[in-house]
C-alpha cells in the first residue's frame, strides 16, 4: 500500500479524534467562560470566575483525553502500523482498530513507559546542546536552545507514535519486550528514520500559514462584534494589576489589541487541533514506513538491549520490567 492509501484508511480515526478534540477544546472555553459570567454576576469577581473554570475546564479535558482521545490515537497508530509493515489493512480498518486497542492495557501501558524512557534519554542529549548554547550566551545561544528544544520536542513526538505501533504490531510478545525494541529501533537506525525531517517541519509551518492564518481571521472578524466582553476582561485584569501595586502592559486597557490576542491564541490552538489530527498522521506514515522496514529488517537483541541500558537508566528500568514479565 501507497502512503497516501495507509494515510486514506486510516482517516476515519483522525476525523473521529477531531470531533474529540474540538469538544474538548469547547469544554475548556465553555467552562471558563461560564465561571466568568458567573462569578461576574454573583461576586463582581470575574477573574477568579474565569480562573475557576479554566481549571475546571483543564480537568476535564485531562481526563476525555486519558479515557477516549488515548484509545482512538493507539487505533489508529496500530492500523497505521500494519498497514505500512505488512502492505495491507482489514477492511473495516476503523473496527478492527478498535478491535487492536481492546483489552491491551499491558500494551499502552509499556508504551507509557517507552515513551518516558525515550523522551529522557533524547532530552539528556538536548540538555548537551542547551549546554552549549549556554556557552555561547546572547541572541545566538538563546535561539540554538530554543530551535534545539522545539525540534526535539517534535521528533520526539513522532518517534513515541512509531514505538507504540511497534508495540502493537509486535502482539504475539511481551508488550514490554517490543517497547525496548522499538527503542533500540530508533537509535539503532536514527540517521534512516530522521530523514523526512525536512517533510515534517515544511508541511508544519506550511499549515501554520494557511490553516492557523486563516482561524484568525474568521475568530478577529467574529469577536469584534463582541467588544464589550473583552473590555470587562481588560478591566478586570486592569485591577488585580492595580491590586498587585503593578502597572498593566497597555495593551490590556485597549480591546480591540485584546482580542487580536486573544484570537491568536485561539487560532493556534485550533490550527494544533488541525493538524495533529489531519496533516500529522500523513506525515507519521512516511516516517512510521521507515520505521516498521528497519525494524524488521533486524529485531533488536538481547546484547543491543544492553548496550542501551549502559547509557539510559530509564531504558534500563524498561528492560528489567521487560524480563520480570
Amino acid at each position: 500500500m501507497t502512503n497516501f492509501k495507509v494515510y486514506k484508511k486510516t482517516l476515519s480515526f483522525s476525523f473521529l479524534i477531531f470531533v474529540v478534540d474540538l469538544l474538548t477544546l469547547l469544554v475548556v472555553v465553555g467552562s471558563a467562560t461560564a465561571g466568568f459570567f458567573i462569578a461576574n454576576r454573583a461576586t463582581d469577581m470575574a477573574i477568579l470566575g474565569l480562573f475557576i473554570g479554566l481549571v475546571i475546564g483543564i480537568i476535564l479535558a485531562s481526563l476525555i483525553g486519558m479515557f477516549i482521545t488515548n484509545r482512538f490515537k493507539a487505533a489508529q497508530i496500530s492500523m497505521i502500523a500494519k498497514g505500512v509493515a505488512d502492505g495491507e489493512l482489514p477492511e473495516h480498518t476503523f473496527k478492527a482498530g478498535f478491535a487492536e486497542t481492546k483489552g491491551r492495557f499491558g500494551r499502552i501501558a509499556a508504551f507509557f513507559l517507552i515513551d518516558r524512557a525515550i523522551k529522557g534519554i533524547f532530552r539528556q542529549v538536548s540538555h548537551t546542546i542547551n549546554r552549549i548554547g549556554t556557552a555561547v550566551g546572547g541572541d545566538v545561544g538563546n535561539s540554538v536552545t530554543s530551535a534545539v528544544n522545539t525540534a526535539v520536542e517534535i521528533l520526539i513526538g513522532y518517534l513515541c507514535d512509531c514505538c507504540l505501533g511497534w508495540i502493537m504490531y509486535r502482539k504475539d510478545i511481551n508488550p514490554f519486550r517490543a517497547g525496548c525494541e522499538g527503542a533500540v529501533i530508533f537509535f539503532r537506525h536514527g540517521k534512516t528514520l530522521i530523514k523526512n525531517v525536512g517533510r515534517i517541519f515544511g508541511m508544519g509551518f506550511l499549515s501554520l500559514a494557511l490553516v492557523g492564518g486563516g482561524f484568525f481571521g474568521i475568530l478577529v472578524a467574529i469577536f469584534l462584534n463582541f467588544p464589550n466582553m473583552f473590555v470587562a476582561l481588560g478591566n478586570e485584569i486592569i485591577e488585580i494589576f492595580n491590586r498587585m501595586g503593578e502597572t498593566a502592559p497597555t495593551f490590556i486597557g485597549d480591546p480591540t489589541l485584546l482580542t487580536v490576542i486573544a484570537c491568536a491564541i485561539l487560532a493556534i490552538v485550533l490550527w494544533s487541533i488541525i493538524h495533529s489530527v489531519l496533516i500529522r498522521p500523513f506525515i507519521l506514515v512516511g516516517v512510521m514506513r521507515n520505521y516498521m522496514e528497519a525494524g524488521k529488517a533486524h529485531i533488536p537483541t538481547e546484547a543491543e538491549f544492553g548496550e542501551l541500558a549502559s547509557k539510559s537508566p530509564k531504558f534500563a528500568k524498561l528492560q528489567a520490567k521487560a524480563q520480570g514479565q
